[in-house]
């Protein structure tokens, strides 16, 4: 069986308790900070409200509940899909999210998407280049690129692209224009983390015996970067895709707010600005979801590609007879004449 189901259940409950963990230490870093949002809102001397009647507001919006009561209220309501209401415009957090989540998740598909690519080819150039001084440049680069603040970069490609040669209009683009330099903005930082551990797992796995032993049975190194290298490096690429993802909901909001886009970020920057706690609660609550649902799906990708990670998979993979006698003295003076010096268990030494 490639999935363990008690596995799986015990990473769906991780994934609750995580869930659990974000929503309680979101309220009560928001309930710290002095104020509330119906204060700040509604104690304008230029909207003339009495003291009673903002009395009567925060007592009907539950401003004035004690916390405990307010968290327990929340939870409740965010377990049922209510988000709430937004303390600045009245309207459902709900809605407001709705609104904006569309634009921020192709963003955020479109950032993703192009960050593993350039991370795959400047990975793949910096092992595989033909030149010794392009190995060296680009391996390199994730370090520079890791280095950029996500707005300071969004502002250089506005003012390059935008300004001096005029391949992108930031000024009433088309949809697909104007995700172009967002799309850049996010990949480009997002892309280091991901190269620096392909580049360092590509190198890895070429130095491992067999790849060596199949290089020495005449492979083409394009077939075995495919077959063999590939597949065994791809683990750890999977492991910082699912970490950096954080990064990529940082980045998006951070771009978003640059570019003036409609998105979570911009409703996010607004509520921060306005003190509008539920719907910066339910940012953080969405954020964490994605991020454990993502991280969740690369958990359980690991026993699909690697089998020694699966259920019942032991020192002899998938019940796999350990090679006989002829067969581990073909394959040790296969390796011995690269260099490779093949250890074998002792148990399959003496069977």
């Amino acid at each position: 069986m490639i999935l363990d189901i008690r596995y799986l259940f015990l990473r769906l409950g991780q994934a609750v308790l995580v869930l659990l963990l974000a929503f309680t230490a979101a309220f009560i870093l928001l309930s710290l900070i002095p104020g509330d949002g119906v204060t700040a809102r509604f104690a304008d001397p230029a909207l003339g409200l009495s003291a009673d009647q903002i009395a009567a507001i925060r007592s009907e919006t539950g401003a004035d509940e004690s916390w405990i009561s307010r968290y327990f209220i929340s939870l409740g309501g965010f377990l049922t899909g209510d988000f709430g209401f937004s303390v600045q415009t009245g309207a459902a957090v709900s809605t407001i999210i709705a609104a904006a989540l569309p634009s921020t998740a192709v963003l955020a598909l479109s950032g993703f998407v192009s960050a593993l690519v350039l991370a795959v080819l400047i990975a793949v150039l910096a092992t595989y280049g033909p030149y010794r001084w392009l190995r060296k440049l680009l391996d390199s680069v994730p370090s520079l690129f890791i280095s950029i603040p996500v707005f300071w970069l969004g502002i250089l490609l506005i003012q390059f692209f935008s300004f001096r040669l005029g391949f992108v209009s930031v000024v009433s683009p088309g949809p697909a224009e104007a995700l172009v330099l967002p799309t850049l903005t996010v990949a480009v930082p997002l892309s280091a983390p991901i190269a620096q551990v392909l580049i360092r797992s590509i190198t890895d796995v070429r130095a491992s015996g067999f790849v060596k032993v199949t290089s020495a049975k005449g492979a083409s190194e394009l077939w075995i970067l495919v077959h063999s290298v590939a597949r065994n490096a791809i683990l750890p690429g999977l492991t910082i895709i699912g970490l950096v993802f954080g990064e990529l909901v940082a980045g998006a909001v951070v771009t978003e707010t640059v570019f003036g886009r409609n998105g979570i970020g911009q409703i996010t920057a607004q509520a921060v600005t306005h003190r509008d706690n539920p719907i910066l609660l339910a940012v953080v609550v969405i954020a964490t979801l994605t991020y454990v649902i993502i991280n969740l799906i690369v958990d359980l990708l690991y026993p699909v590609i690697d089998v020694r990670l699966r259920s019942g998979a032991g020192t002899t993979s998938a019940g796999k007879k350990p090679a006989d006698a002829p067969t581990r003295r073909a394959l040790t003076t296969t390796a011995a004449s690269v260099g490779v010096d093949l250890d074998w268990d002792e148990k399959d030494t003496h069977s």
